[in-house]
């Protein structure tokens, strides 16, 4: 059983910053991907931000140059750096990865973090 385990999420006021963690465990092969997406009451989720195996970065338009993905391999974990905060970040926050198990890919969710931004 693989399960992911994110971290950080808080009340922070506008400007402020926050980190979000989040740890893969369990039996699998590899991890492909590890993302970030939010979900806004009513809304579908969006993707914030993701790291491919090999690095590669991808950022939401609403939050380039504010938030930075950190992926660290040798530990199963991905963070997310949120600074800048603006009130319309506000949402419900989870962690995404795209897991081996061979010879099959697998989409894992963690359970959510509450980010909420206000003063």
């Amino acid at each position: 059983q693989v399960q992911l385990v994110e971290s950080g999420g808080d009340l922070v006021q506008p400007g402020g910053s926050l980190r979000l963690s989040c740890a893969a465990s369990g039996s699998f092969d590899r991890i492909n991907s590890m993302a970030w997406y939010r979900q806004f009451p009513g809304k579908e989720r969006e993707l914030v931000a993701s790291v491919s195996s090999d690095g590669t970065q991808n950022y939401g338009d609403s939050v380039k140059g504010r938030f930075t993905i950190y992926r660290d391999n040798s530990k199963s974990t991905v963070a997310l750096q949120m600074n800048s905060l603006k009130p319309e970040d506000t949402a419900v926050y989870y962690c995404n990865a795209q897991i081996q198990r061979f010879p099959r890919t697998y989409s894992y969710w963690g359970q959510g973090t509450q980010v909420t931004v206000s003063s």
